[in-house]
């Protein structure tokens, strides 16, 4: 079960550099949207992804691939191909209380056709957490209800 809000960011908000955070190189690609089966090379892994309908809560089984089969599956992506850098924020930098103190902010530097565009994730370990969630200043706009914001949907030319 992934839980997650979502938040559009502008890069003159952030309170500090990216790039002094670890990073994660992600591209990724979808075989179909509805359902999302969505295939990701996260640095040197090779991960095969479904995720079920849903915006906050939605049910997320992950499979293995080798590099081989992710290339043998690229080839037959819809859409664009989705590349970022995922920078890991640790948000007890910006909140300090329980239960949030133990997450992480997960911020998205789109490129290529998406270049431009900032996307923060934090992951919650249940929907109490998630709903009563106070985003740091920085965020922006909270776009979670928004299907506009899904990686599948930014996947369609």
């Amino acid at each position: 079960m992934e839980i997650e809000r979502k938040y559009l960011i502008q890069a003159e908000q952030i309170p500090f550099h990216p790039e002094d955070y670890p990073c994660r190189l992600i591209e990724q690609a979808y075989l179909c949207t509805e359902p999302v089966v969505r295939i990701r090379k996260d640095n040197d892994d090779y991960i095969l992804t479904y995720k079920s309908a849903g915006l906050m809560v939605r049910e997320e089984y992950n499979l293995p691939l080798t590099k081989e089969a992710y290339a043998h599956l690229r080839e037959k992506a819809d859409g664009r191909i989705i590349t970022k850098c995922r920078y890991i924020i640790p948000l007890h930098e910006f909140i300090r209380e329980a239960p949030y103190s133990s997450l992480s902010v997960e911020l998205d530097v789109f490129s290529g056709d998406l270049n431009g565009l900032l996307l923060a994730e934090v992951e919650f370990p249940d929907e109490r957490s998630a709903k009563n969630f106070t985003a740091p200043s920085w965020f922006g706009e909270d776009v979670t209800f928004s299907s506009k914001y899904h990686n599948s949907t930014l996947s369609k030319f």
